[in-house]
């Protein structure tokens, strides 16, 4: 219990600390900044009807504490009551020569006054308890004894023990401050020197996985880096504790502390307030990732299956269980979302939703190319247009199909080129699928020839035939045929038909095969008229056996073999 009264103390002044913190008092103490006028003038008795006529509420404050709540009045504002109430309450806690049992209460008709000798202090109107709730006079009763404290206080907060006591606290808590920014530049060293020492082969063992494009000395520099900065937030931290701790060790510089300190744990306090309430939200997320996760995991499995061809449907195609896969796990995913939404800490709030509008937005406006590839991407695997590994024709490409995505098709022409094609263009296009039936029945080549109608039909049909027969990769079953195709004004047409089975050497077969229509002809003595015709030479225009193989050709049992070139 602090003395109330009587001896004459010692009065110590800290005008050093007093002008390095006056600014900052003054911004902390609006009420010091008042005239002297609302210390001296006593609190107006207006005649208050009711409560309807209180316009604010305001705290009346005594040296940083908060002592209780005013109402505004007729003609008397909530703030100007309790800014003349804290000057009176601070001139009578000044003079320490009144004892505390000066004040007391004086209950009037319309008010209760509380009064330091002959000094008003304060008056409690029935607008006053009206706003607590409880009586007019059991409210200044409570206002009475929060004076008495606060006086108390303030008068025992001065006392030369007190201030010495804590001067000491602030001069040990200054050596504790050195030695920790001390240790931890200690420390920081210490941490840098272990990570040239022991990490440099670490180091150099990442710069080599990854080609030189990261450096070693780049990761060195950036682990020192943090380091660094880590200490220097740790310093930083430790002063702004200090800070604290120091201003609210003395009555003039209590409520700078106070509200230093509440500057940086009020966020911490709402932060881990927020983190409590969005505790139950985030379990539920939790729970919810680990039953997708599971269901993802049994999906995949299940068109895993599908894919090889250990689980079969009929009427489902084993190449259709990776797109319905990613289509299933798409759907599985956005449920997921949906139902998660509102249990995100912060979904509520003006900014998250915001964001939302602005994705979505955004993905609108340049998704419409995305999204018509991906259309056009599962509706050519639902068709079966072609597969990976299919010899196709796509406008004016051919070639082999290597890979086909959602958004793409890639494919390798004879050039050995790789030519990327958007979907929706496949899509819009007529595709010649060079390889769907040539698993079963091989692909058949054509080509045709002109020939005089001097020669039979029946010879140039053997002639035809036999070159098919001669073909390396012709196959036999089905066999090859000729078709007249037409009576032209100079020629008759013939067209071949020769079945092969790789129809991604389709290029190199029709190679070979026209060698050996060639040679056939030469052979007998054939005249082939394409590409026209206008009058019989003198001469057939055939080769001689004898000068088939001019030079540089040269005689081998390969040459009538195709190429093996594939895309």
């Amino acid at each position: 219990m602090f003395p109330e009264q009587g001896k004459r103390r010692l009065r110590i002044e800290v005008a050093p600390l007093l002008l390095l913190l006056s600014g900052t008092w003054l911004a902390a103490n609006p009420c010091a900044a008042a005239s002297n006028a609302a210390a001296t003038a006593p609190e107006p008795t207006a005649d208050v009807r009711s409560i309807e006529e209180a316009r604010s509420s305001a705290m009346v404050v005594l040296d940083g504490h908060d002592l209780f709540r005013v109402v505004g009045v007729s003609g008397y504002p909530a703030d100007e009551r309790a800014l003349g109430i804290g000057e009176r309450l601070r001139a009578f806690a000044r003079d320490e020569s009144r004892p505390l049992n000066e004040l007391r209460i004086t209950r009037q008709e319309r008010y209760t006054l509380i009064e330091a000798g002959a000094d008003r202090i304060a008056a409690v109107h029935d607008v006053d308890a009206l706003a607590e709730g409880i009586n007019r006079d059991t409210l200044a009763e409570i206002n009475l004894n929060r004076i008495q404290e606060a006086v108390q206080r303030y008068r025992a907060e001065r006392e030369p023990a007190y201030l010495l006591r804590h001067g000491a606290y602030s001069l040990l808590a200054t050596v504790l401050l050195l030695l920790g920014i001390a240790g931890i530049r200690w420390g920081e060293r210490r941490i840098k020197r272990a990570i040239e020492r022991r990490a440099s082969r670490l180091l150099a063992h990442v710069e080599g996985k990854s080609k030189s494009l990261v450096r070693a000395q780049w990761l060195g520099a950036g682990l020192r880096t943090v380091v660094g900065t880590g200490a220097t937030i740790m310093i930083f931290v430790a002063a702004l504790l200090y800070l604290g701790f120091v201003l609210e060790l003395f009555p003039w510089t209590w409520p700078l502390g106070k509200r230093l300190v509440a500057l940086f744990v009020g966020p911490l306090t709402e932060l881990g307030q927020g983190v409590l309430e969005a505790l139950p939200g985030i379990a539920f997320l939790v729970v919810l990732f680990v039953i997708v996760r599971a269901l993802l995991r049994f999906i995949r499995l299940a068109f895993t299956a599908v894919q090889s061809g250990s689980v079969q449907f009929e009427g489902f195609d084993p190449d259709w269980a990776e797109p319905t896969y990613k289509i299933v796990r798409l759907l599985v995913i956005i449920f997921a979302l949906v139902v998660a939404y509102p249990y995100v800490p912060g979904s509520e709030s003006q900014a998250f939703k915001g964001i939302s509008i602005m994705v979505g937005v955004m993905f609108s406006l340049g998704s419409s190319s995305i999204i018509s590839n991906l259309i056009a991407g599962y509706a050519m695997t639902y068709r079966r247009a072609f597969r990976r590994g299919d010899m196709i024709k796509v406008g004016d490409t051919v070639g082999r199909v290597i890979d086909v995505r959602l958004q793409v098709t890639h494919v390798r022409n004879m050039r050995n080129e790789e030519i990327i094609i958007p979907n929706s263009e496949i899509l819009g296009s007529s595709v010649v699928n060079f390889s769907s039936l040539s698993r079963e029945q091989g692909l058949f080549l054509s080509t045709t020839v002109g020939i005089g109608y001097e020669v039979p039909w029946r010879q140039v049909e053997s002639m035809l035939l036999l070159a098919a027969e001669r073909t390396q990769g012709v196959r036999r079953d089905p066999a090859p045929f000729v078709l007249e195709k037409s009576l032209g004004d100079f020629c008759v047409v013939y067209e071949l038909y020769a079945a092969i089975d790789d129809p991604t050497n389709r290029l190199g077969m029709y190679a070979a095969l026209h060698r050996s229509v060639l040679d056939v002809f030469n052979e007998y003595g054939v005249q082939i008229m394409t590409p026209a015709y206008e009058g019989d030479p003198e001469q057939p225009k055939v080769v001689p056996r004898e000068q088939w193989y001019a030079a540089p050709a040269r005689s081998s049992a390969d040459t009538a073999s195709p190429p093996s070139r594939s895309p």
